[in-house]
C-alpha cells in the first residue's frame, strides 16, 4: 500500500513538472525581449554592454543596455527597442 501510494506520488510530481515546463515555454513564446525599459534593480539578465551579467542589477531606469521581457507587441509601444544598441 505505502508503494503504490510512493509510486502515485512520483508520478503526479514528473507530470506536473511537465505541465510547468510547459507552461513556461508558452509564456516565454508570448514575450519578447525590451530594451531601454527596465528599471534601476528589475532587468532580466545580462546587459548588452557586458557591464554585468546577472538579472537584478541594473544601475539605472531605461537604460538602452538593459532588458526586460514584456509582452510581445508591447516594447515599442512603450519606448523600447527590440534590437540591442550597436556596441562600441
Amino acid at each position: 500500500m505505502k508503494q503504490q501510494a510512493l509510486v502515485s506520488s512520483a508520478l503526479a510530481a514528473a507530470l506536473s513538472l511537465g505541465l510547468v515546463a510547459q507552461a513556461e515555454a508558452q509564456d516565454k513564446a508570448a514575450k519578447e525581449k525590451c530594451y531601454g525599459v527596465a528599471k534601476a534593480g528589475q532587468n532580466d539578465c545580462a546587459s548588452a554592454n557586458g557591464s554585468h551579467s546577472c538579472a537584478g542589477q541594473a544601475k539605472m531606469d531605461n537604460d538602452p543596455n538593459e532588458w526586460k521581457y514584456v509582452a510581445k507587441g508591447t516594447c515599442e509601444k512603450s519606448g523600447g527597442k527590440l534590437s540591442s544598441p550597436a556596441k562600441k
